[in-house]
């Protein structure tokens, strides 16, 4: 199942509000088809799909038997959710 631009708008908006709380678990919630994972943006090489505030939104494609990083949300079936200044 690909991220849709709503779900990338709505985990931006959550993302945006958070001030400091830790919105992973909201966005666990609202958002159950998706995978979820999360770390620090020190463990992550490659460049974010988008950044805001103090996360690193990558997308991830499990499409095959590895589950790697990608660009694309259509081929997008999970988020990994990386703050900068530390793990949330």
């Amino acid at each position: 199942m690909a991220v849709t631009s709503s779900e990338l708008d709505m985990i931006e908006g959550m993302l945006s509000m958070s001030a400091g709380a830790d919105p992973f678990p909201a966005l666990r919630r609202c958002l159950p088809h998706l995978v979820w994972t999360r770390c620090d943006a020190a463990d992550v090489l490659e460049e974010p799909f988008r950044s805001i505030g103090p996360f690193d939104l990558h997308l991830l494609d499990g499409s095959d038997h590895c589950v790697r990083l990608t660009p694309e949300p259509d081929r997008a079936s999970g988020v990994l959710l990386a703050r900068r200044g530390g793990v949330s």
